[in-house]
């Protein structure tokens, strides 16, 4: 019998092969994860995907037996820890926990990131949806939407709303509201919620689109005025506060959601075990408590769910910033 000799090199990338073949198959496996996981929150830490991501860790490190440790990569919008992740090993030891203003908003108005969201990331879980607001320093003498747009409308030029910075979702909810209004907007952005909030206050700026947990201080002492939320219905735990939609302006609605993500050709049954823990974690009494207290609703949603809602929101959102012209510069 004639044996078939391999080329040496040949041989070489069969043995290579082999490790990595096993490697791949852990990951799938029980031995998932093998060190300490990064959780990539893009932004600066006291934002509330920082928040948000800060209140799951310790129960994912309880639940899996290794350590959640939050990394915090801010700049370029969000681009800066999206990019990492996207050249990230897909293993599952190194996740992104992601929002509307860096996963769709920057993407739509900065297309030259070098990925598209969509293509780089496998949905984990929805975790939250951190309420919109439109709110207004209480000298402008309004006290609902109705009255902001007759404001709007009397005063030659419009005026001028802030938000915490270009492309994020406060800047886009403003966007949409000008474009459904029909009214003279001029957008101020922000290096953040904290400085926004700064001159609603002081009155530099008459109106803002902002984060409900960014506006419900001001708002208990009377500094600032929250004429409504940019939600679908009120949000359950400010049944007081209506929505602008219901005040006249059908069909707005602005979602700033918070999510975990994973390098694209992670293992689905990695994805898979993050994503039920993420369910039973955002079921317990005292997260949803906490969740409450800082303004922010739990609406998780499966892996496959989550890719779809994202690919939603990119449908929804492209033809608005194309309407509006907004770019990155």
């Amino acid at each position: 019998m004639t044996q078939t000799r391999l080329p040496r090199r040949a041989m070489l990338g069969a043995a290579l092969a082999t490790p990595f073949l096993g490697r791949g198959a852990q990951a799938q496996g029980a031995d998932w994860p093998t060190r300490p996981i990064s959780l990539i929150v893009p932004w600066a830490p006291g934002g509330s995907n920082d928040v948000v991501a800060r209140l799951l860790a310790p129960h994912l490190s309880e639940r899996f037996g290794q350590q959640f440790v939050i990394e915090n990569r801010a700049g370029g919008g969000g681009a800066i820890g999206m990019g990492l992740v996207s050249r990230a090993r897909p293993d599952g030891h190194q996740l992104l926990v992601s929002s509307a203003s860096n996963h769709v908003f920057h993407a739509l108005i900065s297309p030259d990131l070098g990925y598209d969201p969509r293509q780089a990331f496998s949905g984990i879980a929805m975790w939250v949806d951190v309420p919109n607001a439109i709110a207004v320093n209480p000298s402008l003498g309004v006290n609902n939407i109705q009255e902001l747009l007759a404001k709007i409308r009397a005063t030659q030029g419009g005026l001028s709303f802030g938000s915490s910075g270009t492309g994020s979702s406060n800047h886009l909810g403003g966007e949409l509201f000008r474009m459904m209004t029909n009214t003279d907007l001029t957008h101020v952005p922000y290096r953040g919620g904290g400085a926004a909030i700064t001159d609603l206050v002081a009155g530099t700026i008459p109106m803002a689109v902002m984060n409900l947990p960014t506006l419900v201080g001001p708002a208990s002492d009377g500094r600032v005025r929250i004429l409504g939320v940019c939600t679908e219905t009120r949000v359950s735990f400010r049944q007081d506060i209506p929505t602008v939609a219901e005040q006249g302006v059908p069909g707005y609605s602005v979602r700033s959601w918070t999510g975990l993500f994973a390098p694209r050709g992670t293992p689905q049954p990695v994805l898979d075990r993050l994503a039920a823990a993420s369910r039973e974690i955002m079921e317990l009494p005292a997260i949803k408590a906490r969740l409450a207290d800082i303004a922010s609703e739990p609406i998780w949603m499966s892996p496959a769910d989550t890719d779809a809602f994202v690919r939603r929101e990119f449908d929804r959102w492209t033809p608005i910033v194309r309407a509006t012209g907004i770019t990155a510069n």
